[in-house]
């Protein structure tokens, strides 16, 4: 915030501060003081990371891409890539959404940045058809039912989602119940899914003994599965070639979404920031400032 004047730069900052803290709890308004933020300070990466996080939240996945791309030119970094991914997926192109897990900045990601991206790509994979092949992706040494990490239960989760849809039923309840273990924070709806999948399996009989086996079966659930999955990963091996023409695509768009947001903030700058303040006012009688 230094490059803006005090005034500006604490006005600023109270709306990304309001933004941080709606996120999880009004998401709609969140967005309305991101984008105020982003309007008054658009050459600040932190402005345009808060607005393309918040429409995110919300759904509005081109506001999010345009966003969080410039956010990352502006930083550096292999930042939100995959909530870039999601986003392409989201819009329905798949194929970007591999690109972007196969660069460079994705391969510096570690721990659950990483393990989000992959799921991402697996997801993109079965929006392609290639369901076998987002299966075998998800077969990473964090795929492992002894560890409890934050990201945990959202791999087994996945895993189990790709089991499911590629008609691997018993396998699927199997990683349903590791990734309802592993869910303190009720972030799935793995109990639910459990429920479904009981009629499909014959009863609650047989679903409490493979809950019970499920419970003792530990890693050798991966290694089991990944010796059935040869074929799928030629697949997978195969596909890590990068597409010259789709990523110079890629690469044009961004620009072109630069260029255009830029040149929106060029066209009239003032009349944009007003209604955004207009919009930040109409929302809380008390006026913009008791944000």
């Amino acid at each position: 915030m230094r490059s803006l004047p005090k005034g500006l730069a604490d006005k600023v900052a109270a709306h990304l501060v309001a933004a941080g803290k709606l996120m999880d709890t009004d998401p709609e308004q969140a967005l309305v003081h991101a984008r105020y933020a982003r309007h008054r300070a658009s050459r600040i990466g932190a402005a345009r990371e808060a607005n393309g996080l918040c429409a995110y939240q919300m759904g509005e996945w081109t506001e999010a891409l345009s966003e969080l791309r410039a956010a990352r030119r502006m930083g550096g970094g292999p930042g939100h890539i995959a909530i870039m991914a999601d986003c392409e997926r989201a819009l329905g192109r798949p194929e970007r959404a591999l690109e972007l897990s196969r660069s460079a900045e994705a391969a510096e990601l570690v721990g659950g940045e990483a393990v989000e991206l992959r799921i991402v790509a697996a997801g993109a994979r079965r929006d392609l058809g290639e369901v076998d092949a987002s299966v075998v992706s998800l077969q990473i040494p964090e795929l492992d039912p002894k560890l409890q990490e934050p990201w945990s239960a959202r791999l087994f989760y996945a895993y189990a989602d790709n089991l499911l849809a590629a008609d691997r039923v018993q396998e699927s309840f199997t990683w349903f119940v590791h990734a309802a273990h592993a869910d303190d924070e009720g972030e799935t709806d793995a109990p639910e899914r459990l429920d479904e999948l009981v009629v499909q399996l014959g009863g609650d009989v047989d679903a409490e003994e493979l809950v019970a086996e499920a419970t003792a079966a530990g890693s050798a659930a991966v290694v089991g599965a990944a010796e059935t999955d040869d074929a799928a990963e030629e697949s997978v091996e195969d596909d890590q070639h990068l597409d010259a023409t789709t990523a110079e695509v890629v690469v044009a768009d961004a620009e072109v979404d630069e260029s255009a947001s830029d040149a929106a903030i060029s066209k009239d700058p003032d009349d944009e920031a007003a209604q955004t303040d207009r919009a930040v006012k109409a929302s809380d009688p008390r006026g913009d400032e008791s944000q």
